[in-house]
């Protein structure tokens, strides 16, 4: 068997099955994006371990461990087996497999021996998951160029991104990491939010890759808190040091993109989002707002909400400027391909800045 470091890991990026060998619930925390659960053992056989270990031997703790191991190895070898020869498998992938654990220890070492001896090129990555949380960590501290792409609720932030990167440019999609749009509507019809380890991992090796062919990185101008998930603070103050290209549309197209978006949601939702805005959007706009919506006058809701946000950014904004590195404005009036090499041009300057 081969051990590898993990900067050696990400950088060949190599298209094998990356197995995680530890329990479901250490994997749901957090795992190495891309990795199959397949564990040696299941969450209450390793507090087991782990109890007789501390308490009493490792070598009790390992005669213990090979109770479960043993009858279990025939069935590892079978799911092992059926992920590798899935149909659209290329032929390292059938072939090779890497794995790891929590430190790349006894259970990544016993995985791995017992599907190097049935067959399969087994390499190991020294360190385990635990190298990956520390080279995550390197990545957020590491300078990186930044360019934040701002503008007030309703601007289309997302979809521009989208169509940046539809153009090759190096867009780090920070609401679709963290699964949630970054408002208290953010998490209406989306997928359930990923832990802060998974969002963290996921973040981290999207800067990497990005920071491998650009000088710099695209993001939408976000708060550190993005639903249950934060932007670690390291990588967060790098943000409020960034270059800014603020993105100006019309109120009223900015309450048409709002209604294509939100409008179609269901309005029980959107009405629990309202209320538990009540104590900052005040009372009677939280009366108001609710009263049209039962109306379904989506437009005078929205617009009672758009203001709102428009205070809170504005407030947010004068504050960013005081930490920028650069502010710039585009004006925006049809979101078309002229749109966006405008948009790419103003890029381009601010990531020489």
């Amino acid at each position: 068997m081969m051990v590898i470091d993990i900067q050696d890991y990400v950088k060949s990026q190599e298209k094998r099955l990356l197995i995680d060998v530890r329990s479901p619930s250490e994997h749901a925390k957090g795992h190495i994006p891309g990795s199959i659960n397949v564990p040696l053992l299941n969450d209450e056989e390793r507090k087991e371990i782990g109890t007789i270990y501390k308490q009493e031997s490792r070598k009790k703790a390992v005669r213990r461990g090979l109770d479960f191991f043993g009858p279990k190895m025939r069935d590892i070898v079978e799911k092992v087996d059926v992920i590798t020869t899935s149909t659209d498998s290329t032929e390292s992938y059938r072939q090779q497999v890497t794995l790891y654990c929590w430190r790349g220890g006894m259970r990544s070492n016993t995985m791995g021996w017992l599907l190097n001896t049935y067959g399969y090129d087994v390499t190991l990555i020294r360190g385990g998951y635990k190298s990956y949380r520390q080279w995550c960590q390197s990545q957020f501290e590491e300078t990186t160029n930044i360019i934040l792409l701002g503008g007030y609720t309703g601007t289309g932030k997302t979809h521009i991104l989208s169509l940046l990167k539809k153009n090759k440019l190096p867009v780090i999609d920070l609401e679709n990491i963290a699964k949630h749009r970054g408002s208290a509507f953010g998490g209406i019809g989306m997928d359930s939010q990923p832990t802060q380890e998974t969002f963290e991992n996921i973040l981290a090796l999207s800067v990497y890759v990005q920071k491998k062919e650009h000088a710099y990185v695209i993001m939408e101008d976000e708060c550190q808190r993005i639903g249950t998930v934060s932007i670690p603070s390291v990588f967060w103050e790098q943000m409020k040091r960034s270059s800014l290209l603020f993105l100006k549309l019309g109120f009223r197209e900015r309450i048409e993109n709002i209604l294509k978006e939100y409008g179609k949601l269901d309005r029980s939702l959107l009405a629990a989002a309202i209320i538990r805005l009540q104590k900052k959007l005040g009372g009677l706009e939280t009366k108001e707002c609710l009263g049209y919506l039962v109306n379904k006058d989506y437009y005078s809701s929205f617009t009672i909400l758009l203001r709102y946000y428009d205070k809170l950014y504005q407030k947010s904004l004068e504050q960013k400027k005081t930490t920028l590195r650069s502010f710039y404005e585009d004006e925006i009036v049809e979101m078309d391909q002229k749109a966006i090499v405008k948009i790419h041009d103003s890029i381009k300057k601010l990531s020489w800045k």
